[in-house]
């Protein structure tokens, strides 16, 4: 395998102090937005027009899952644009409420992530793929967690980066510092009021705060701990060191509780390091998809 720009380093060690190292300068969220124009198509899913984009021809597909709020456009702009469109079939979507998937309009029960992942699964089986790989961020990486775990005849292989399998009290705390999108630079929130409308994403935004928020009260504040070991797939997990949002605790558990997986850490990255370090992303992935 190529030597990678950034260094690979695969621990497996106690995980106590790493929640404690949170930047705690962290002001408002990075650029997300990378604009790709390209024409899409709606697939109907489970009760719900879903949008996706499909490029590439390759024999493998791959599905990206984006981040809170996020679609294809705003999130994996440089992921569908560069990655090899012969050896994968890349589809992005738009969650449900997300996007061009409107109607319905968001909210966020309990069980939000597990409707995704199911949402997810089943419009690929619409679209004809009979196995594919999840390539999640963030939220689209805890989607695509449970999305490995509950079908795992059908996914390959699993990547995953600035996510988490449980809330604690420390990141409520963050995504509080967060909630006020008015303190927002007017340039962070362009992608997504040019999306959602100025007033409807403050008030979609200040949802998710409280919709994510919401598992801190549940023991261990549990989003899917106990499906991890269910996870079978070739899953490769990805940590950027400066991310403001997702200390190292999460990777780290994601590493000890998901069997053979592998953990790659980024240097300079933050939480957007897939758009901020493109090329090194998507050589990253595309070796371990083709391992």
């Amino acid at each position: 395998m190529a030597a990678y720009a950034m260094t690979l380093r695969v621990w497996r060690r106690g995980l106590s102090s790493f929640c404690t190292k949170r930047n705690t300068s962290f002001h408002a969220p990075e650029v997300r937005f990378y604009s790709v124009l390209m024409k899409g198509a709606t697939q109907n899913v489970n009760g719900v027009d879903l949008f996706y984009q499909r490029t590439g021809t390759g024999q493998h597909a791959v599905m990206l899952l984006p981040g809170a709020l996020g679609s294809g456009e705003t999130d994996f702009g440089p992921q569908i644009e560069s990655l090899n469109k012969r050896r994968f079939t890349v589809v992005s979507w738009d969650p449900r409420g997300y996007g061009n998937s409107r109607p319905p309009e968001r909210d966020f029960p309990p069980d939000f992530f597990e409707q995704d992942a199911k949402d997810a699964v089943d419009l690929m089986l619409a679209l004809d793929f009979k196995r594919f790989s999840l390539l999640g961020w963030s939220d689209g990486g805890i989607t695509a967690l449970i999305a490995a775990a509950r079908n795992p005849s059908l996914i390959q292989k699993l990547v995953v980066w600035g996510s988490n399998a449980y809330v604690s009290q420390e990141d409520v705390k963050v995504y509080n510092a967060i909630r006020d999108v008015s303190a927002w630079s007017p340039r962070m929130r362009k992608p997504m009021e040019d999306m959602y409308g100025a007033q409807g994403f403050p008030k979609l935004w200040e949802a998710w705060v409280d919709g994510f928020s919401q598992f801190a009260q549940r023991p261990e504040g549990n989003i899917c701990r106990e499906l991890l070991p269910l996870i079978s797939c070739p899953t490769l997990i990805v940590h950027g060191e400066k991310d403001p949002l997702v200390p190292s605790c999460h990777p780290q558990y994601l590493l000890q509780h998901i069997q053979g997986s592998r953990l790659h850490l980024m240097p300079e990255g933050k939480h957007n390091l897939h758009l901020r370090f493109a090329a090194e992303f998507n050589q990253l992935v595309e070796e371990f998809l083709g391992d």
